[in-house]
């Protein structure tokens, strides 16, 4: 297939006649429609591929200029057979850290975080027992995963499927509380581990600082100037899933069972929001755009540190992780893993974003470059 680039190199070379313009308009405009057509083909095939090797429903939405395009497989509920819907909400777990990030990012423009300030500085005494030293670990090595505090999550009293159960709440100071009662996993900075526990003490800074509940800021600063209708944090003791969404399943004692119900109180600024894949492209395309930051503090916010296996052979900046796909594009976004769903989700420095959301997470290694780079290359 013959490329875009010769032909825009001769428009540059030599005058064309109208006719002869519209027509290389004509071409391109027949050669990019092939490339979305065979995009779309591989794309589907790959979520075609998810669901045939037992995850239960699967759908990618790819957004870039004007032109959203929604692509799903397999099922949304395996009870009743229902499709999945394009509009369909789902929990996006820590991709919910992004957000996080981002509020702080705004308040740090605004003078009033500094990153290389002590936590101890803005919420003394939580931090500052037998699981970590609120004096040495600052905001940023928060925001890095780079604090050393000791994971909170699946601890007893933290699991959000048996909390649910269990009809029951927990606090951000009881998370931390949990988390306090282990020793330090490191040294401040000395080392890259993520822990969910560093986006719960950031939820709290948020509060400390402005006064006014993460729930609340997240969506003046971010979901309603966005226009996110159709994203939004869960209270405490909210499990069910507002509006159309696919069910998520999780294996239980070795049955798959829908897990949709969780209580999001446990994860809250570290994981409990629910969104869809055209408001999640829509915020990675702004955030991008600088639109949700400005530069100075999105360029900090996406200045990769070298991370770990563990994230995906990414480097990881402050609430986000980059990479560079094969075929030369810049990726940044994030993964979101929590009971019955599984999604990867960013944008491209060339503006396309992209948006997978799995019904259960694979038993077998998913190649996400891969999907990346299907969904994001030229």
């Amino acid at each position: 297939m013959t490329p875009i680039g010769p032909v825009r190199t001769v428009i540059a070379m030599r005058p064309q006649k109208p006719a002869i313009t519209a027509a290389i308009a004509a071409i391109a405009l027949l050669l990019s429609g092939c490339a979305d057509f065979e995009r779309t083909r591989t794309l589907q095939t790959d979520l075609d591929g998810l669901t045939s090797a037992g995850v239960v429903g699967a759908v990618t939405t790819v957004s870039a200029g004007s032109t959203t395009t929604v692509l799903t497989s397999g099922v949304g509920d395996r009870t009743t057979g229902a499709e999945i819907a394009d509009d369909s909400r789902v929990r996006v777990g820590s991709i919910t850290k992004t957000f996080t990030s981002a509020v702080i990012m705004q308040l740090v423009a605004e003078g009033k975080i500094d990153l290389d300030r002590a936590i101890e500085s803005y919420l003394p005494g939580l931090i500052a027992g037998a699981g970590g030293d609120g004096t040495a670990i600052t905001v940023r090595q928060l925001m890095q995963h780079r604090s050393g505090l000791p994971e909170f999550a699946g601890e007893p009293g933290a699991d959000e499927l048996v909390a649910a159960t269990e009809n029951r709440t927990i606090t951000p100071a009881q998370a931390v509380a949990i988390a306090m009662a282990k020793p330090a996993q490191f040294p401040p900075g000395s080392r890259f581990l993520y822990t969910n526990t560093n986006y719960i003490v950031l939820g709290m800074l948020i509060e400390a600082v402005t006064r006014h509940s993460y729930t609340d800021e997240l969506t003046t600063r971010i979901l309603g100037p966005l226009g996110l209708e159709d994203t939004y944090l869960p209270g405490p003791g909210e499990r069910a899933i507002r509006g159309p969404h696919p069910s998520g399943y999780q294996d239980v004692d070795g049955v798959v069972a829908d897990v949709s119900m969780i209580e999001p109180s446990v994860p809250w600024s570290a994981g409990a929001l629910v969104s869809t894949g055209r408001d999640l492209n829509r915020f990675w395309l702004a955030l991008l755009d600088g639109k949700v930051v400005p530069r100075a503090q999105l360029d900090e916010m996406t200045k990769a540190q070298p991370a770990a296996d563990e994230a995906g052979g990414m480097g990881y900046g402050l609430g986000v992780g980059s990479s560079d796909l094969p075929c030369g594009v810049r990726y940044v976004g994030h993964t979101g893993g929590i009971p019955g769903y599984y999604t990867l989700s960013g944008a491209s420095t060339e503006g396309r974003a992209v948006t997978i959301t799995l019904t259960q997470i694979p038993t077998r290694q998913t190649d996400s470059e891969a999907l990346l780079s299907h969904a994001l290359c030229p």
